[in-house]
C-alpha cells in the first residue's frame, strides 16, 4: 500500500492494498473488499480517531500493555526486520527501509522504490515471491490489533478523503469484528485516478488520520 491489489497494481494506491501488513495475512490482495456505500451515509458520525493518550492497547480491548504485549511487539520488530533483510539481499533492493519502532514496515519508503512498470513486487514479497515466506511470518507475528479502533481510524481517513475532494472514497467496513479498508469502489474497474494531483494532496493532508500500521491499508 487505491486499490489494487496492489494492484497489484500499482496504479493507484499500489501499496495500499497489497500489503497490507497489519490486518489478516493477504488482506493486501483484498483491497477495497468490504461492500457499503460510496462514501457518505451515518458512519460518518463516527469519523473521528481518538488522539493518542498514555495508555497502551495490547489491541484486544484497551487494556494496559504488559511484558507479553512488549514480547509480541518485539517478536514483530524482528520478523520484520528478517523480511525487511530478505528484500534487500534475495530481492535485490538494497535499500529497502527499516521496519519503524512499532514493527510496522514503512510504506511511504517503500513507495519510492516501486518500479511502476512492475506488479508491486516491492510490497509482496519480491520478485516471484523470494521472500513470501518471511512476509507471511512477519504478518504472524503482528499483535492483535483493536479493530474497532483500527475501524474509526479508517472512517475518519475516508471522510477527510472526500472533504479533500476524492469523493468517490468509500468508508471501511466491519465484517465479523474485524475492520475491513474503505477507498476504492470498484477495484475490478477502478473509478479514483490515484496518481492525480488532487488524489496525493488528499493522501497527503489525511495521512495523520490513519493509526501506525493502517498507512498501507487503504
Amino acid at each position: 500500500m487505491t486499490t489494487t491489489s496492489r494492484r497489484a497494481p500499482l496504479s493507484g494506491a499500489p501499496r495500499i492494498r497489497l500489503v497490507a501488513l497489519a490486518a489478516a495475512p493477504l488482506l493486501a490482495l483484498a483491497v477495497g473488499c468490504g461492500g457499503g456505500d460510496d462514501g457518505g451515509g451515518k458512519d460518518d458520525q463516527v469519523a473521528s480517531v481518538p488522539e493518542k493518550s498514555g495508555k497502551k492497547s495490547d489491541g484486544s480491548g484497551g487494556k494496559a500493555a504488559g511484558s507479553a504485549d512488549k514480547t509480541g511487539k518485539s517478536a514483530f520488530f524482528d520478523a520484520q526486520m528478517t523480511y525487511v533483510r530478505c528484500m534487500r539481499t534475495k530481492a535485490g533492493l538494497k535499500d529497502y527501509p527499516d521496519p519503524k519502532l512499532s514493527g510496522h514496515l514503512d510504506f511511504p519508503a517503500i513507495e519510492k522504490l516501486v518500479d511502476p512498470n512492475g506488479g508491486g513486487e516491492e510490497y509482496k514479497g519480491g520478485k516471484n515471491g523470494v521472500c513470501k515466506d518471511e512476509l507471511l511470518a512477519a504478518m504472524n507475528a503482528e499483535p492483535k490489533r483493536d479493530q474497532q479502533r483500527d475501524y474509526e481510524s479508517m472512517l475518519a481517513h475516508a471522510k477527510c478523503m472526500r472533504d479533500k475532494g476524492v469523493s468517490l472514497f468509500r468508508n471501511p467496513t466491519m465484517a465479523d469484528g474485524n475492520a475491513q479498508p474503505g477507498g476504492e469502489p470498484d477495484p475490478a474497474s477502478p473509478r479514483i485516478d490515484t496518481e492525480s494531483p488532487l488524489y496525493k494532496q488528499a493522501r497527503e493532508a489525511c495521512a495523520a488520520k490513519l493509526l501506525d500500521g493502517l498507512d498501507g491499508m487503504q
